[in-house]
């Protein structure tokens, strides 16, 4: 029997770096809001939980419009979704620079998320996802750094650019950068992906009746709970940790830069898990991810010096970076590639719940406390149960292979 031709190719990556440098810009507009969540807070009344809410609001919208987008991508093309989305993104941080409640909220929730990135991240993990057949992880674990090369580059030129000019002029400026830099890059490389040919996804039948020997829901709504609980403790520190910083004393420059290197360590190891998640699989990958996620979460509740917490900054980062790719390629493992338009943006829009809940928790709980160590220790909680739900995957996996 012949191998099956691949569908990968030069164009596959050029595509792939595209999508990196775009999805790089578009996930750098809500990080605005968080490096300048205190000076936001402060003339909004002295609380945190507003400018969290719209943070956490962006991160919802994110998700809700990916399915919107998803099949609008699959309609007209991801071109039109990704040039649409920065157009949304330009007036959300335009909206938001009044600084007014409303203001905030509308702008990163419905542009800046729904119409926005949803119109971006979730159509992205599909299109790229269709460009390969073998190196599938790897792919999608580089475009899924690109919210992290935000996080990593973007704060350490929020921070000097809000203390120079104000949120509300860098909030414009990089508006306008979105426009002048994402648009031209889609109408150049976006192109149709090529046609897959007709295969059998590893830990998948041919009739999709069963997966692990029961119905397809009743693996995916785990999957899909399980990444909702994850984000929610991956969203925490991201957050919220410039913020404790200069709570307990540490320099907000030396917090950005703690920022930088969790999201660093992030983009790194992201790397190793598409290439590990190769070998064993989306399922497998995800278990070992959202254990040492855990242990990193637990290691913010256990130091609060600047020392401690940049080791625990760089471990967390280390961690929590297989997860969400690792999600996407079980998904594309064990169900049809013609319901990938819509299971992908469906689990994303949990998992940019998660986010969103995660951040607005933290910022909840801190008003109510004072301090932050109950919003991590929920975070923690968080992350044992999202374990427990892919570890009953995992067994129930071994369970049918053992008995097949």
């Amino acid at each position: 029997m012949l191998p099956t031709p691949s569908v990968e190719s030069k164009t596959s990556w050029t595509v792939t770096c595209v999508a990196l440098g775009i999805m790089t810009l578009s996930f750098g507009s809500p990080w605005i809001l968080i490096i300048a969540l205190k000076p936001v807070a402060a003339e909004l009344g002295g609380t945190r939980s507003i400018p969290a809410l719209a943070s956490a609001l962006a991160w919802f919208g994110q998700g809700l419009g990916g399915i919107i987008m998803g099949r609008a991508a699959d309609a007209i093309g991801v071109r039109w979704t990704v040039i649409f989305g920065a157009v949304m993104i330009c007036i959300g941080l335009v909206l938001s620079s009044g600084g007014a409640t409303w203001q905030l909220l509308l702008g990163h929730g419905l542009f800046i998320g729904v119409l926005g990135n949803g119109g971006i991240n979730a159509p992205f993990y599909v299109y790229v996802s269709r460009w390969f057949d073998r190196r599938r992880g790897s792919a999608l674990a580089l475009i899924s750094s690109g919210g992290y090369i935000a996080g990593a580059v973007w704060p350490n030129v929020f921070e000097p650019a809000i203390a120079s000019i104000g949120w509300r002029e860098t909030m414009l400026w990089y508006g306008l950068m979105e426009l002048i830099v994402i648009v031209p890059l889609a109408l150049t490389y976006l192109k149709p992906p090529p046609e897959h040919p007709m295969v059998t996804l590893p830990g998948a039948s041919e009739t999709h009746a069963r997966v692990f020997g029961l119905t397809p829901n009743a693996v995916y709504v785990p999957l899909v709970a399980a990444s909702l609980l994850c984000c929610v403790t991956m969203s925490m520190p991201q957050g919220h940790l410039v913020a404790l910083c200069s709570d307990i004393g540490i320099k907000p420059s030396h917090g950005a830069a703690m920022l930088s290197l969790l999201l660093g360590a992030g983009i790194i190891s992201r790397q190793v898990w598409g290439v590990i998640s190769d070998r064993i699989g989306g399922l497998r990958t995800l278990l070992v991810s959202s254990a040492a996620q855990a242990a990193g979460m637990t290691g913010f509740l256990l130091t609060q010096d600047e020392v401690g917490l940049f080791a625990v900054s760089a471990a967390f980062g280390l961690g929590f970076a297989g997860l969400v790719p690792a999600y996407v390629l079980t998904i594309r493992e064990l169900f049809p590639a013609n319901e990938a338009s819509w299971r992908v943006p469906t689990l994303l829009l949990f998992s940019g719940i998660g986010m969103g809940t995660g951040g607005w928790l933290a910022g909840s709980l801190y008003d109510y406390f004072g301090f932050y160590a109950p919003a991590f220790a929920a975070g923690v909680a968080s992350n044992l149960l999202n374990f427990a739900l892919i570890a009953a995957l995992v067994f129930r996996q071994k369970f049918v292979a053992v008995h097949a």
